[in-house]
């Protein structure tokens, strides 16, 4: 049974709120970010909630400070990073090694201050490398910039940017096929819903598990 507690932290950005999935015997803690369009409920970030504590990794599921007050627009990227900031001191509390980590803008947002965090690694869950039909508009150079141990989980069929799209670098990437941006599956997919989350939730122990 995962002990699951909340709690609230005062940031330059506005009040955030924290839900706390602690392993009983943690070595690391995975803070997980939302995007700009949806909050901690995203079937990918409940389901590291639910599997990584098993595998003594603490999972913190991270509200940013938009979310807790109701709005309904993410800020802009600075106002983000902001409330990420000011979040990170109750993460390392616990005392363990912390991966930044978040889904779409969240992953932004991991990605661009991890290194000035001292972030142990960066978990990235559809990474949004450009707009919907906007190629050009590239976001690689934040990805390529985290300067951690990096894993992106993306989806294969995701219109932010299929996995064949990202460009070569210090990373790993997996795929979930047929994914969406939400790691929705349709039904004609030859794997269910429920198989594409477990290869999210997969990855990400493997990988954990082989961080120093």
């Amino acid at each position: 049974m995962t002990d699951v507690t909340t709690e609230t932290v005062e940031t330059d950005a506005g009040t955030a709120r924290i839900t706390w999935h602690k392993a009983h015997k943690a070595r690391l803690v995975l803070a997980v970010g939302h995007g700009a369009g949806g909050g901690i409920e995203a079937r990918d970030l409940k389901a590291l909630a639910d599997v990584l504590p098993r595998h003594g990794v603490t999972v913190a599921r991270v509200e940013q400070p938009w979310r807790v007050a109701g709005r309904k627009v993410a800020p802009a990227p600075k106002t983000l990073d902001a409330g990420w900031r000011g979040i990170w001191p109750a993460l390392t509390t616990p005392g363990r090694p912390v991966i930044s980590g978040g889904r779409s803008a969240g992953a932004r947002v991991a990605c661009r201050t991890a290194t000035e965090l001292g972030a142990a690694a960066v978990l990235a869950l559809s990474f949004p490398l450009h707009p919907p039909g906007r190629p050009e508009r590239s976001r690689a150079g934040e990805l390529l910039g985290a300067g951690v141990p990096t894993l992106v989980v993306q989806g294969g069929n995701d219109p932010f940017g299929k996995p064949e799209e990202f460009p070569d670098g210090a990373y790993e990437l997996v795929e979930v096929p047929y994914g969406d941006h939400g790691f929705a599956v349709p039904k004609r997919a030859q794997i269910s819903q429920e198989q594409a989350v477990g290869m999210i939730t997969d990855a990400v122990v493997k990988w954990t598990g082989s961080l120093k």
